[in-house]
């Protein structure tokens, strides 16, 4: 009996405790909510992260929008600019393609960042610089041909009462027009024809004439460049043909090659000159004569004479 009696008195260790198994519990539920706690921070943490993202990207694209906007307003503004000189177009032109070349890069762009969006905006404001100076030349331009227009209409009103001849005043009128080319061309006046005789005499029947004289003034004119020039005679006998020698020689005139009947270099110094030119031919006929004369690529004088 004491043998059994000792059996059942085991130590109380062996027993299970009700109050462990309760703070196992409760330090598990402890860590749940813990978990839970950083979930639904790292949760809040995410959605804050992505919600200045999205902002971010918003901003972005509004950026991104204003620069092509201001890129578009930039190239229409070099569309509507108008300008006749021919440097300051060829310019805004190559600047017009180096706009449409951005507006490309802007299109194709994916990679969108704050340092893209400063790129972009410095190109642009670039382009924008230029366009002012553009703008600036023209309105100076603009000023400047303001200023020759009013010193045009200034210019005429003097030649107006000065009372010179109405010859004079047109001439004066052209020079204005076209002062490159009009202004500096050398004319001839008092223009005879004179028929000679093989000791160069004057005969007063052509038919008995071996030569033609052709007798003339070059004009002075200081706009002109004074130096070596050749002058040209055409003579056209009363059927309109071009008196020549076997050769036909010609020069270029508005493009095109014509004969003529004799040339003569001379040296003009910007002042009246004399010259005659010989022709040597035979076969002439009573008439009218008309005589031609051409140098540095123009007429400069034309005559119609009566020869007997």
């Amino acid at each position: 009996m004491e043998e059994n009696t000792k059996g059942y008195d085991r130590p109380d260790y062996d027993r299970e405790d009700p109050r462990g198994g309760r703070k196992s519990i409760l330090g598990y539920r402890i860590v749940i909510i813990l978990l839970a706690v950083i979930l639904a921070a790292l949760s809040i943490l995410y959605f804050n992260i992505h919600r200045q993202q999205q902002a971010d990207y918003d901003l972005l694209v509004i950026d991104r929008d204003s620069i092509q906007n201001n890129l578009s307003d930039l190239m229409q503004d070099f569309d509507e600019l108008q300008i006749a000189n021919d440097t300051l177009s060829l310019q805004m032109s190559v600047e017009r393609q180096r706009a449409d070349s951005l507006m490309q890069r802007l299109k194709q762009e994916r990679s969108w960042n704050l340092a893209k969006i400063k790129q972009y905006e410095k190109e642009v404001g670039t382009l924008r610089t230029i366009m002012r100076g553009y703008i600036h030349q023209i309105d100076s331009l603009n000023t400047l041909n303001k200023q020759l227009i009013d010193e045009n209409v200034s210019y005429r009103k003097e030649i107006t009462t000065a009372n010179l001849r109405a010859e004079m005043a047109e001439e004066k009128a052209q020079e204005l027009d076209n002062k490159v080319r009009q202004g500096s061309v050398i004319s001839a006046r008092d223009i005879r024809l004179t028929a000679l005789n093989d000791r160069s005499k004057e005969v007063s029947r052509i038919r008995n004439a071996a030569r033609l004289r052709v007798d003339f003034t070059l004009t002075a004119n200081t706009l002109a460049t004074p130096g070596e020039k050749t002058i040209y005679v055409r003579i056209l006998s009363p059927d309109g043909y071009v008196l020549s020698s076997e050769e036909i020689p010609t020069f270029e005139f508005e493009g095109e090659q014509l004969s003529y009947s004799a040339s003569r270099e001379v040296d003009y110094q910007n002042e009246d000159l004399g010259v005659g030119i010989f022709y040597t031919g035979s076969g002439f006929t009573a008439g009218a004569y008309r005589v031609q004369l051409y140098c540095d690529g123009l007429m400069i004088g034309s005559t119609e004479l009566p020869m007997r």
